[in-house]
């Protein structure tokens, strides 16, 4: 086959740079969104925090003219000759910048701030530290190390005492027996909170009730350890009538045994770890505040931070410009600085990009659920999906995805996931459609109002729905329930 050459024109379609980092940014919280830009400065020492009137000389060009002209140096002397900073150097610039007046011999008001970062001891570390009051061999602490290492995050033991046994042998050349693990476990379990050590659920509601008992001797106390030793799977599954044949006892003596074991703490790790966790707050994105009926939608300012190109690259550009322009090495060095400013610009711009996507698409949303954001009451929501806001955005469905995703909007009536307004939608018996999230808060109020005692079934719960006019299947009615955490009639059950 003889080769030979032609001529084809082809569409591709494909993501500049300056497009996949605004797709990355507009992904980003404001929480995180300070890291990003101290990252971003760390990289590109042309981009700084300062005055916004620095940037004016520099927001002539759109990222769109920018696209095109990269500067890809092959050591040719063209490259070197035919470098153009008019652009980057006009009248104007000797205006002396704010950083230069500043007196050198007084701190600056920020630097005086003093964060206060809030310290609490990890269940890890409360652990050890009890670890650290017995009174244990050299081999019984490590042993005893070895198991409390091997506690999970909600104190249980989970593996098995063999398999200690044959970590201790292999890993550290300790060789121990069954009993004397059991031993050490036994005094671990006495540490606190309560519970920890336990291998199971039971054990460890066992644990905490005997705890109890030890300091103050109650029947009821007594009563509930009895029904979890003799009785744990009938009492999880609340067949409570097996429990009261079985002990012969009353209707209130199963109540308060049933009060003793509900106030137990399942999960005695889970409490520390947990408080922990709390320390990190919800910083929300958007702000929609209802002023006489008209609601105002504000950004959270750290959406727009100040960012301007650097003074000092901006003066080295200056200084080339007055030179003779004749010096390689200073051609090479306008270069890398043009290159960081094109940076630094495509970046702010990118910025600015980010606060108008996320304020258009915001407030398409705040004007779609506008009776919910006058009212807070849930059952005002509309039936939403992404593609809803994307038409009256005429921006793409990823992006609205893009930006309702880890994003939060504070209201007077709470603070709300963007994807909190977006829902399915089902039809009544008069054709409307309403959100499934409505249907899950009637669904709410219906199991709330109901005798608990006497609590409704699904299909009862999928009659009382249908009555309201929403024509909704027992499966369905299931499904939302179980999405709500909402357990079973038989287990919603109170004596």
């Amino acid at each position: 086959m003889a080769l030979h050459q032609s001529l084809q024109q082809k569409l591709l379609q494909k993501l500049s740079p300056q497009q996949i980092q605004l797709m990355k940014l507009l992904q980003v919280p404001t929480a995180v969104l300070d890291e990003r830009i101290k990252e971003e400065i760390e990289e590109n020492p042309a981009l700084e925090l300062g005055d916004e009137a620095y940037n004016d000389e520099f927001e002539q060009n759109d990222l769109s003219n920018d696209e095109d002209e990269e500067y890809e140096m092959d050591g040719s002397e063209n490259d070197y000759d035919n470098i153009d900073i008019s652009e980057y150097v006009q009248d104007g610039d000797d205006e002396v910048a704010d950083y230069k007046l500043r007196d050198s011999n007084y701190l600056e008001q920020d630097e005086t701030k003093v964060i206060p970062h809030k310290t609490e001891m990890s269940f890890m570390d409360l652990m050890q530290q009890q670890l650290g009051m017995l009174t244990l061999s050299e081999q019984q602490r490590k042993v005893a190390e070895q198991i409390v290492g091997s506690l999970d995050e909600d104190g249980y033991l989970r593996r098995d005492i063999n398999a200690l046994i044959d970590d201790l042998a292999f890993r550290q050349n300790i060789h121990t027996s069954p009993e004397e693990v059991a031993g050490l476990l036994v005094l671990i379990q006495q540490f606190d909170p309560p519970g920890v050590g336990a291998r199971s659920l039971q054990e460890c509601l066992l644990l905490q009730l005997e705890r109890k008992l030890s300091v103050k001797a109650e029947k009821s106390i007594d009563l509930a350890i009895k029904v979890l030793e003799k009785y744990f799977e009938e009492f999880i599954k609340k067949h409570y009538e097996k429990i009261q044949k079985g002990l012969n006892i009353t209707d209130d003596d199963l109540r308060e045994v049933i009060g003793q074991i509900t106030r137990l703490n399942p999960k005695p790790g889970g409490n520390i770890e947990t408080g922990i966790q709390n320390s990190n707050y919800i910083i929300p994105d958007f702000f929609v505040v209802n002023n006489n009926g008209k609601l105002e939608l504000t950004l959270n300012g750290k959406n727009a931070p100040d960012l301007r190109i650097s003074e000092g690259y901006r003066d080295m550009l200056k200084d080339y410009d007055k030179g003779s322009k004749s010096d390689k090495r200073q051609k090479e060095a306008v270069l890398f600085i043009k290159q960081k400013i094109d940076s630094a610009k495509w970046f702010i711009d990118a910025i600015k990009q980010r606060q108008n996507t996320l304020l258009n698409t915001m407030e398409a949303i705040m004007n779609y659920q506008y009776e919910f954001f006058i009212s807070g009451d849930e059952t005002n929501l509309k039936p939403m999906i992404l593609k809803d806001i994307a038409e009256r955005t005429h921006l793409d469905i990823s992006t609205v995805s893009r930006v309702a995703n880890s994003k939060f909007v504070q209201t007077e009536f709470g603070t709300y996931r963007l994807k909190f307004f977006f829902s399915e939608s089902l039809q009544t018996e008069s054709g409307e459609e309403v959100s499934t999230r409505e249907v899950k808060k009637i669904l709410t109020q219906l199991i709330e109002a109901e005798s608990k005692k006497h609590p409704y079934s699904d299909e009862k719960l999928t009659e009382l729905l249908q009555e309201k006019g929403y024509n909704i299947a027992r499966r369905t009615v299931a499904k939302y329930r179980e999405l709500l955490n909402i357990p079973v009639a038989r287990l919603r059950k109170i004596i």
